[in-house]
């Protein structure tokens, strides 16, 4: 038996679609495809006919790499839209609602239960994307995490709630259906590179995950195995090359491979003899000190980290972190990002890349696919199955892409 899951990462900088196939509860990865970002901002789409052009150039090179028509998919979501809260639901056990039901807790009550949690004030241009159970009580026992079968009276939730502007989603999803592709769940991308890279341990001691994008930093802190708090910062790499390219009067994507080649966030440790040269504005080439560009890259990073510690703060989970901070994006490969990150927050920091890959793998071993990856981990549990529509491709070739993409345009386009 063998189920197709399909997970499309749609960032600021990139779009990555990856296809799953998971056989014995082993995720094997069979598809790829990946594409410069078009059309996006700060995590979000502002421009959807061009957003979709990306989306789908993508989406077929992962169904020409797979083999698999696909039709639906797991989404990624960021932006400084999303918002969070903590609520707790309860209700009496068993059909009955009388209470002492002889089987214990059901699916039923837990289901019932979560449905109270819920009952949030959600304002009519907002919906609940994620509802994580924290902990259970059960009657005066507290701390329960899995409280199926489980005997009492009363039965409480504590969970965690996560909301998205409707506009938002409405616009991710349109882009998405535009190319084929229904986008059957939404993930926050803290949570996807969760799965992709937190150990077991990291989340039962306390844990903060920060995946720092090219537009924002998504984070989730990670308590006693489960979600305590998520948040996002509408800040990234992008802004960092931005702050590159004002200093040096060049183009942003000469900043960009300045950043790349050339970045680090100590500039302290930079020999103040290492210069390069840069071609901004006007043609004429220009030497650069590596220590100069350090000391612009740390100025941003540390905000950054400065942000991060800011909003635990204001949760009141700073002193839930033993086991640090675990950096995920494409930002956190920078050069010495973990050394600021232990400086700002007073805890330890490691950048982590995707782990246990099977299949087509050779390019997904680096913190920018995270998230990426985590969406098919995310699919690929039990209540988060979704099919390909069965069958190999034939004949999906220049032909299939010639009609995706003009089946687009008409979509897209007005009369």
């Amino acid at each position: 038996m063998e189920d197709i899951v399909f997970g499309i990462d749609i960032g600021t900088t990139k779009i990555c679609a990856l296809v799953g196939a998971v056989r014995n509860r082993e995720l094997q990865i069979i598809g790829l495809g990946v594409q410069p970002s078009s059309g996006m901002r700060k995590g979000m789409i502002v421009d959807v006919p061009s957003a979709a052009v990306a989306l789908a150039r993508a989406v077929e090179a992962a169904e020409e790499t797979s083999g698999y028509r696909l039709s639906q998919a797991v989404v990624s979501i960021a932006g400084e839209h999303i918002g969070s809260t903590n609520n707790s639901g309860m209700v009496a056990i068993g059909s009955s609602g009388r209470g002492g039901n002889d089987a214990g807790v059901t699916a039923a009550d837990i289901d019932r239960a979560l449905e109270t949690a819920q009952a949030i004030p959600v304002p009519h241009n907002r919906q609940i994307i994620h509802l994580i159970p924290r902990h259970y009580t059960i009657d005066d026992h507290a701390g329960v995490r899995q409280p199926l079968g489980m005997h009492g009276f009363r039965l409480e939730v504590e969970a965690h709630i996560v909301t998205a502007a409707t506009t938002a989603l409405q616009n991710l999803q349109h882009c998405a259906g535009s190319v084929g592709i229904s986008a059957e769940e939404t993930v926050l991308n803290a949570l996807a590179s969760a799965e992709a890279v937190l150990e077991p341990a990291e989340r039962e001691m306390g844990v903060l995950i920060a995946d720092i994008g090219g537009g924002t930093t998504d984070l989730a802190l990670y308590k006693q195995g489960t979600v305590w708090h998520t948040h996002v910062i509408p800040i990234g790499g992008y802004h960092i090359t931005n702050d590159i390219a004002i200093g040096l009067r060049a183009p942003h994507e000469a900043a960009e491979k300045v950043k790349i080649q050339y970045g680090d966030c100590r500039p302290a440790e930079i020999d103040p003899d290492f210069v390069f040269t840069v071609e901004p504005f006007g043609g004429e080439k220009i030497q650069v000190g590596r220590q100069d560009l350090a000391q612009v890259i740390e100025a941003r990073v540390e905000e950054i980290f400065h942000l991060i510690l800011k909003d635990i703060q204001q949760s009141g989970y700073d002193e839930l972190l033993p086991a640090g901070i675990v950096l995920t994006g494409g930002t956190a490969l920078l050069r010495g990002i973990t050394d600021v990150a232990e400086r700002v927050l007073n805890v330890p920091a490691r950048v982590a890349t995707p782990k246990n890959l099977v299949g087509l793998v050779d390019s997904l071993h680096s913190p920018a696919y995270a998230t990426s990856v985590g969406l098919l981990r995310w699919a690929s549990m039990d209540h988060h199955r979704y099919q390909a529509r069965p069958g190999l491709l034939s004949g999906h070739g220049s032909g299939e892409w010639s009609r995706r993409v003009g089946n687009l345009i008409r979509t897209l386009l007005p009369d």
